[in-house]
């Protein structure tokens, strides 16, 4: 072979690799896009108006050995009337698929389908227990809403039923007045705002973004009315928080996985009054400065819990037997460990 024959076939051979490894790069991209939610999850949130005026609010010191924690904070009645569900409208925004609707009795609400349908609803009612302000919801272990088309990954239910729907009030009597900031609100420095970072932990919410936080207002007598300040989104809790940067934490996280949740590491160490939680989420630096004081306070109220009442949260979230036991026996755990803290 001549020099120029061989000068010839290397730059093929190069030519060859360069072309492979370009190919390569766009099959990984294109992976990586599709694992990735789309767009519309994390379109730029809308500017938030200004609040109105009122007292503002994070917690409330409940009776806690008192409370029912299978209807949640709407109770009993303020249940859905499912017998005749009217589609308004798609909502659009976020991880899961949802839908305003009308109910039998003329009250609206989002309904969501999917893995975080469960998780939320066993959320919130521990959110409420611990004293914290709480959307209204409940889930129903199957539902039928005409209209609504989802994918065949959604598990269906006598027929054309969906499985476990959550419904989430929007009673006419509240304002959705816009998000709130982690790190600025009325509250920083409270111990209440420390507990709640602490409860988020408790729950492996990973998902520790301010476009998840709601401020409702409620109109009070003699004018002057209570913004309530709120977590809206607690799907993305009882998994795991993943590890790793970047694409690797997001293909390691979960949600709603009681087994998941159950190997995961709660606290890392305490140290010098200090609590150093295991968080891998989104917001990590809302956790650099939780004493062990304010943990304990935490611990302390959610103890006043019975192991029915904890139950009852999970069971309220159609979770099986053995997975209500799994999740709550991990939940009272992590409790102990708090109010045992020194």
């Amino acid at each position: 072979m001549s020099v120029r024959t061989k000068s010839h076939a290397l730059a093929l051979f190069k030519s060859y690799v360069s072309a492979l490894k370009s190919y390569t790069l766009v099959l990984f991209v294109a992976g990586v896009a599709a694992l990735a939610p789309s767009s519309a999850a994390f379109a730029k949130p809308k500017k938030d108006k200004p609040a109105p005026r009122g007292t503002p609010v994070l917690w409330h010191d409940r009776r806690v050995e008192s409370l029912d924690l299978f209807d949640g904070p709407g109770g009993r009645g303020g249940r859905p009337d499912l017998r005749r569900l009217q589609l308004i409208k798609e909502e659009k925004g976020g991880w899961s698929k949802k839908f305003r609707v009308r109910d039998a009795s003329g009250r609206e609400w989002v309904a969501k389908i999917g893995e975080e349908a469960q998780s939320e609803t066993a959320a919130v009612r521990l959110v409420w227990a611990a004293g914290y302000v709480t959307e209204i919801n409940y889930l129903a272990p199957c539902a039928h809403i005409p209209g609504v088309k989802v994918d065949k990954k959604f598990e269906r239910c006598e027929g054309d039923g969906i499985a476990n729907v959550r419904f989430e009030a929007r009673p006419k009597n509240i304002k959705r007045a816009g998000t709130w900031s982690w790190k600025a609100n009325p509250f920083l420095g409270s111990r209440q705002l420390q507990g709640l970072k602490v409860l988020m932990a408790l729950l492996n919410n990973w998902d520790l973004k301010d476009q998840n936080n709601v401020r409702l207002y409620e109109q009070g007598r003699g004018g002057r009315g209570v913004v309530n300040f709120a977590i809206s989104d607690l799907g993305a809790t009882f998994g795991k928080e993943g590890s790793g940067p970047g694409f690797f934490w997001r293909i390691t996280r979960s949600r709603n996985n009681p087994d998941d949740y159950a190997g995961s590491k709660f606290i890392d160490k305490v140290e010098r009054g200090y609590v150093d939680l295991h968080y891998t989420g989104k917001n990590r630096g809302l956790f650099d400065q939780i004493t062990v004081a304010d943990a304990r306070w935490l611990g302390e109220v959610l103890s006043r819990l019975g192991d029915r009442q904890l139950a009852e949260a999970f069971r309220a979230a159609n979770y099986t037997p053995e997975e209500t036991q799994l999740l709550a026996s991990v939940v009272r755990a992590r409790i102990n460990t708090l109010a045992a803290l020194r």
